[in-house]
């Protein structure tokens, strides 16, 4: 038997808890994942799971093989990575967990990283929430806040922070509030992220200002909010990210200057393992590489002034 892609499949069935799923995610059928593992238990001579018509669970036998399969596959990449037919070039399939602002102000910079390294894929997830490394097979993710898993290695990259923005058609019709408190009297678009979704919070010359915002129009996707508000229909709150190319476009301004919304710290996650694959540390110094560089851009942008648009540096 191929004793290293059996062994993949086994931890793929613990990670899953699923013979099916494996079998969807393979594109073969259920019976050959459960041939697999069955000629796994075999050759050890050791029953590694216990089957019921519920669920999987791991034996002893089986915890003690996937500690060391997992061992020996990182091994395995590690080794590959290193001494492969592209001499240490990174080479292979990196997949990355994103929040869809990160994702669309780095689409640019992917495809340069792919230039520079031709043998090296990536595959972005994207989500407004954040997904298990685990269940999604992600090498690495971006978070906003610290992550609560301990098995993970977390490195801040960044803090972002977030801003009410408007169209120019919808600051002409109804001008720009100057004071958080003026947002009550005006149409804003709520990004719906889960409780306290309305519940918009500044700090500026006077203190903290939280305001409670009422809307007849909400989504959970941010494209959707962001597209909203260039579309002139009112004021919306997003994260700097989003908004950084319809800014510099003059498509959205930022309002109120004085107050800053929601800040938020970025961070780098990923498995915490001995030995972390070249192609993935790669693709870990390159985000490092472009947060820094993004900083400058992220305070850089434009705010409605009293009678017309002024760049705010």
């Amino acid at each position: 038997m191929d004793l290293i892609n059996g062994l993949q499949i086994f931890i793929r069935v613990v990670e899953t808890g699923s013979f099916s799923a494996v079998a969807r995610e393979s594109n073969a059928s259920q019976s050959a994942i459960t041939r697999q593992v069955a000629q796994l238990e075999e050759h050890f001579g050791v029953r590694l799971l216990h089957r019921t018509t519920r669920k999987l669970s791991l034996t002893d036998d089986g915890q003690d093989l996937l500690t060391r399969a997992r061992h020996l596959l990182e091994e395995a990449e590690d080794l590959e990575d290193t001494f492969g037919k592209d001499g240490g070039s990174p080479t292979g399939l990196v997949r990355i967990g994103l929040p869809i602002g990160a994702a669309v102000l780095l689409v640019a910079d992917f495809t340069t990283l792919l230039a520079a390294h031709p043998g090296l894929a990536v595959e972005l997830v994207v989500s407004e929430h954040a997904e298990d490394l685990v269940a999604e097979r992600l090498d690495l993710a971006l978070r906003l806040g610290q992550s609560a898993d301990t098995s993970l290695v977390s490195r801040a990259l960044t803090t972002l922070t977030s801003a009410p923005v408007a169209a120019p058609a919808y600051l002409e019709r109804h001008g720009a509030p100057e004071h958080p408190r003026d947002l009550l009297t005006h149409t804003c678009i709520i990004h719906d992220m889960g409780p306290g979704s309305t519940h918009w919070a500044f700090d500026g010359p006077d203190g903290a200002v939280d305001v409670e915002i009422g809307s007849a129009f909400r989504s959970n996707n941010s494209l959707v909010v962001r597209q909203a508000a260039t579309a002139g229909y009112g004021i919306a709150l997003l994260g700097d990210p989003m908004t950084l190319s319809e800014i510099r476009a003059g498509r959205l301004y930022r309002l109120i200057p004085n107050y800053v919304a929601r800040r938020r710290q970025l961070f780098i996650v990923y498995p915490s393992r001995r030995h972390l694959a070249h192609r993935t540390r790669v693709v870990i110094d390159f985000l490092i590489e472009q947060f820094h560089r993004l900083e400058t851009r992220l305070r850089d942008g434009r705010t409605w002034g009293e009678n017309e648009a002024t760049w705010l540096v």
